[in-house]
């Protein structure tokens, strides 16, 4: 009932901010033929911190540069001199129909990226025939969100405040209609990044004005984000972290809040009695915690490593997919986020056996670039992407893709 109520709301909402895009004739210019040209735009209307947070990784970020690197091990062996009457891209993810294999990952702070944030990157997920995921660090609410998007939408659950304002959480979730529960197990404490740390972030959100004042200068050399900044009212809190007796968290709680929010195997035993829809477990590297998800009732598995934002030197997340597949063997699906710029990424984790991928800073960077129509570029390109490796191999559609339309030139 919730969902229906908000519908109306999340349009109006949604139509503000898509309004707001001063760059969104940017995107939809020649120029922008693919996510490395939203990512140029998103460094450019940023201030550096902000860019830095979407794009930086843990430590020396190996794990992030391998995410995206291990691609090229990979080489595609194609069907030529074949025809079909028509090629198919379309995938079903946990009984929903999607318009390619991608799902919008999580992305946390996104409201700081945009104002519209998570409410137009969802919207722009449901146009284009996708879902999206929201992250418990957003700055809308999450019955917003919902209203915003005509596509399938799950919500990821962090412990952030407690047991008891995570419950809140997850009930405002499935009285909002969200499909499916995300728990993440790879956050013991957040990551060190080392950009972050340079650039201030810490003082940025949570300092006094003297300890902000190094920085004022990279904000100030970015008017059109500032003034979209102000206008939105500055810093946003948490407003799917709602504390009893004092409201939504603010955004400088999160990183101590974190670890004392450790998700455990326990855990899940009364998530799964909040929740009675799907549960997906997210940052899965290993076969033995593939097989420990399956058996604790998860109806989907994310080989993920966060992006490379949490332990550095851990194994790509295509790197490791081949292992959780055959651990899981056909007992829950298996997706995998990390690394992706490509639809012919898309295809080749979808060759190693994934059955579809969830893409983060990819749409992010088009969200951070021109809001609403910045992740609808991102989208079409990944799409066309997608479209184009089916015919060029000779497949005729994903779910017809398997590991032989791949040989593996580089052993790791």
């Amino acid at each position: 009932m919730g969902y229906y109520l908000s519908r109306k709301m999340g349009a109006q909402i949604q139509g503000k901010w898509k309004s707001m895009s001063r760059d969104s004739h940017l995107v939809a210019s020649p120029r922008v033929v693919n996510i490395e040209d939203l990512r140029w735009l998103a460094k450019r209307r940023l201030p550096k911190a902000i860019f830095d947070y979407l794009d930086d990784g843990a430590e020396d970020e190996i794990t992030l540069r391998e995410n995206c690197r291990v691609f090229c091990d990979y080489t595609f062996r194609p069907r030529h001199a074949v025809k079909f009457p028509a090629y198919n891209s379309r995938s079903t993810v946990l009984g929903a129909e999607i318009s390619f294999p991608a799902f919008l990952a999580p992305v946390g702070y996104s409201r700081v990226m945009h104002p519209g944030g998570e409410v137009v990157a969802a919207a722009a997920a449901g146009n284009a025939g996708t879902g999206y995921t929201l992250s418990t660090i957003s700055g809308h609410k999450l019955e917003n969100v919902r209203a915003a998007t005509k596509g399938p939408a799950w919500y990821q659950l962090y412990l952030v405040g407690g047991r008891e304002v995570a419950e809140g959480g997850i009930e405002r979730a499935r009285n909002a209609g969200f499909n499916a529960l995300v728990v993440t197990i790879d956050t013991p404490v957040a990551g060190m990044r080392e950009r972050d740390l340079r650039n201030g972030m810490t003082e940025m959100f949570a300092g006094s004005l003297f300890a902000k004042l190094p920085y004022y200068q990279s904000i100030l050399e970015h008017p059109g984000w500032l003034m979209a900044f102000l206008r939105d009212g500055g810093m946003p809190r948490l407003e799917n972290v709602v504390i009893p007796e004092k409201g939504p968290m603010s955004l400088m709680d999160v990183g101590s809040a974190l670890s004392r929010a450790v998700v455990t195997w326990e855990d899940l035993k009364w998530i799964r009695e909040m929740w009675r829809g799907p549960i997906i477990i997210k940052g899965v590297l290993t076969g033995d915690d593939a097989k420990r998800s399956v058996d604790e009732g998860a109806a989907a598995i994310v080989v993920s490593n966060h992006g490379g934002r949490q332990l550095d030197c851990v194994s790509s997340s295509l790197r490791a997919l081949p292992e959780v597949v055959a651990a899981v063997n056909g007992r829950a699906e298996v997706l995998m986020d990390g690394g992706v710029r490509r639809g012919s990424d898309i295809v080749k984790a979808l060759c190693l056996g994934a059955r579809a991928v969830l893409i983060g800073r990819a749409y992010a960077y088009g969200l951070a670039a021109a809001g609403q129509v910045g992740v609808a570029r991102a989208l079409e390109i990944l799409r066309a992407d997608v479209d184009r490796t089916l015919r060029l191999l000779g497949c005729p559609s994903v779910a017809a893709l398997d590991a032989s339309y791949l040989e593996k030139t580089r052993n790791g």
